[in-house]
């Protein structure tokens, strides 16, 4: 049984847990705001950009189709394009991210599918090296800046298509967190190379002409397509790892502040004893003399 010291000092060393998890509860709260700021507004942006895709891929044949498009005609080697964060004290994001990635990689795996992995973001490496040692390619380092934006993405699309022209891999998926709220962010797994061709919306019979056609502009698009893809999943990782780990946090402030208490009633109760003990010990003595 713990002596009153050992209680005190275990009391003082959550009290200073618990102010360590409120401040980063309030750092993360603060960086949120922005980061789902971003990741909201960066949404109609590569919404449009489906738009216009789609209308363009119908004005284009199959064979003049550009290869980001049309893909390689086989669908043999993919490409695991995995987002995690570089940093932990974030819940379940990470683990719920690689859960995904294992999900989509089992099932390509047992439809006889040959996978591979590329890897941006630090935590999701070890745990999916523990199952796919032999499957881990590449990967991007956003370690090293603090916010990562429109150069990290371009510098990521920009290595996997070139690894799509050199014939590495056949179809990339992009697996990321969606964010939705501080209490929800949902793996999600799209399709990202060769770019899917979207549902043509219907435009009420609207003629659109482009200038100077439809395939010049789609080898220009395309690529920018990739990159802002990638660019959202960055936007929605930050917001998704800021809301995971605000609400980590509150729940570790939460739980040191009901440890606190039971302590503080553990060391109330030992102290009582102990001078009650100490109580009957003198009233003793006294008698005796």
């Amino acid at each position: 049984m713990p002596s009153l010291k050992e209680l005190k000092d275990r009391i003082g060393s959550v009290k200073s847990t618990q102010k360590i998890t409120k401040a980063k509860q309030m750092v993360a709260a603060a960086k949120l705001r922005r980061a789902q700021a971003a990741a909201e507004a960066g949404r109609p942006y590569a919404e449009r950009l489906g738009t216009v895709m789609a209308s363009l891929a119908g004005k284009v044949s199959g064979d003049s189709a550009p290869k980001l498009l049309a893909g390689t005609g086989s669908d043999q080697r993919h490409l695991l394009v995995v987002v995690n964060t570089d940093k932990g004290l974030c819940g379940g994001l990470n683990s719920n991210l690689v859960k995904a990635a294992r999900v989509k990689a089992n099932e390509l795996i047992a439809a006889g599918k040959t996978v591979e992995f590329y890897l941006v973001g630090k935590k999701g490496r070890a745990p999916l090296k523990r199952d796919f040692a032999s499957q881990i390619g590449g990967g991007f380092d956003t370690s090293t800046v603090k916010t990562p934006g429109f150069e990290e993405a371009d510098a990521i699309a920009a290595e996997l298509i070139a690894m799509f022209d050199d014939g590495k891999f056949d179809i990339a998926h992009l697996v990321y967190p969606t964010f939705q709220s501080a209490l929800a962010q949902i793996p999600t797994v799209n399709q990202l190379i060769p770019v899917p061709s979207p549902e043509v919306a219907d435009d009420a019979g609207a003629v659109v002409e482009y200038e100077p056609g439809e395939e010049e502009i789609l080898e220009e698009l395309l690529p920018r397509y990739v990159k802002t893809q990638i660019f959202g999943a960055l936007l929605e990782r930050e917001a998704s790892e800021h809301g995971a780990s605000m609400t980590a946090m509150d729940n570790a402030t939460r739980n040191a502040g009901d440890l606190i208490n039971a302590l503080t009633i553990q060391y109330n109760r030992r102290r009582q004893a102990a001078i009650t003990t100490e109580l009957i010990e003198i009233i003793a003595g006294a008698e005796a003399l």
